[in-house]
């Protein structure tokens, strides 16, 4: 009997391996939450502040779970960095459900994304 934990971990892995042969190196969640937070913001720089590089993170977050319907864009600043209204309460979740849950919809953007 498969999993859904199994098969979450199996496309993680094949994610990561894909992720590996474009970049040269293995991604962590953070570094995948900053370049798909640097996707959606659709500016690139040479450099972004400490304080950016968490804005654009949560920019990632909340980009993945709109998808689920838990955020909508709300707007987006004169600078172009989007702002988002949350509609529901997140799942209260331990830290291992809540990396998977955030794993499985970073895995959905890739999809959606044709990667």
């Amino acid at each position: 009997m498969i999993h859904a934990k199994d098969d979450l971990q199996s496309r993680w892995w094949q994610l990561e391996e894909k992720l590996m042969q474009r970049f040269g190196k293995k991604p962590d969640l953070e570094t995948l939450l900053f370049l798909i937070g640097v996707q959606e913001f659709g500016q690139i720089r040479k450099k972004f502040t400490k304080e950016q590089k968490q804005d654009l993170m949560h920019i990632a977050v909340c980009s993945l779970l709109a998808n689920s319907g838990y955020y909508e864009i709300e707007r987006v600043d004169a600078d172009g960095w989007p702002h988002f209204r949350q509609l529901k309460a997140l799942p209260q979740l331990n830290n291992i459900d809540q990396e998977n849950f955030l794993k499985d919809h970073i895995l959905l953007y890739f999809e959606e994304h044709g990667f």
